[in-house]
């Protein structure tokens, strides 16, 4: 039935529905014939997460906000002797560091929370496995991906600069000197009437009450 409450013409859908067919049969196909013809995905696609060992401190933020609870992290103290110190520090050793892909759901929250940029996101999906066993990636395996990790963008030149870039270059300009930050322009906040606002000088005068 159509809007109007008047029966159709008899077989009008099934004629508009072969019209669509015939009319993509007549034109060429954009299916990628995968696996001859490697797809072309987006440079910072999420495929598998890489682990850049020397960066991760242990702090443990990506095991605890994972919501599969899919990271598994081992770790012990070392003393390290530090020359002139008055004492042998600690610092974390990191001996396990497990990511079961069978339960990852590619989140990237472990990326994100990571506050020492220890794990990348790299394109790389290809890494199906027979036994699902086989899909528990440990640090070692996790590692060889960041080969894959693609660059990070280039930074906005009329962008601010972050907090680490600025910290050295004021550290290698010396105490004292000028930097980006101390030398751009402040920003003026105007606040209550425009006459409060003027310097004293381009005020007018108040008049005297008269006696």
């Amino acid at each position: 039935m159509s809007d109007d409450g008047e029966r159709g013409t008899p077989g009008k859908g099934l004629v508009q529905g072969l019209a669509v067919t015939l009319k993509t049969m007549t034109q060429r196909s954009t299916t990628q014939q995968y696996p001859d013809v490697e797809p072309d995905l987006p440079p910072r696609s999420r495929g598998v997460i890489a682990l850049l060992e020397e960066n991760c401190t242990v702090c443990m933020l990506c095991a605890r906000e994972c919501p599969d609870w899919c990271i598994y992290i081992d770790s012990h103290k070392e003393e390290v002797v530090v020359p002139g110190a008055a004492r042998a520090r600690q610092r974390n050793v990191l001996d396990r560091f497990d990511i079961d892909f069978s339960l990852c759901m590619y989140c990237g929250i472990c990326i994100e929370v990571c506050p020492f940029d220890a794990l990348h996101w790299t394109p790389e999906f290809e890494y199906s496995e027979v036994d699902v066993l086989d899909l528990l990636h440990d640090k070692d395996r996790l590692g060889e991906w960041m080969r894959t990790v693609p660059p990070p963008p280039a930074h906005d030149v009329l962008g601010e600069p972050s907090k680490e870039e600025a910290t050295a270059e004021r550290k290698a300009a010396g105490p004292g000197a000028a930097t980006a930050a101390k030398t751009a322009r402040p920003s003026v906040r105007r606040t209550g009437s425009p006459t409060a606002q003027r310097p004293a000088e381009q005020r007018p005068a108040e008049q005297e009450p008269e006696k």
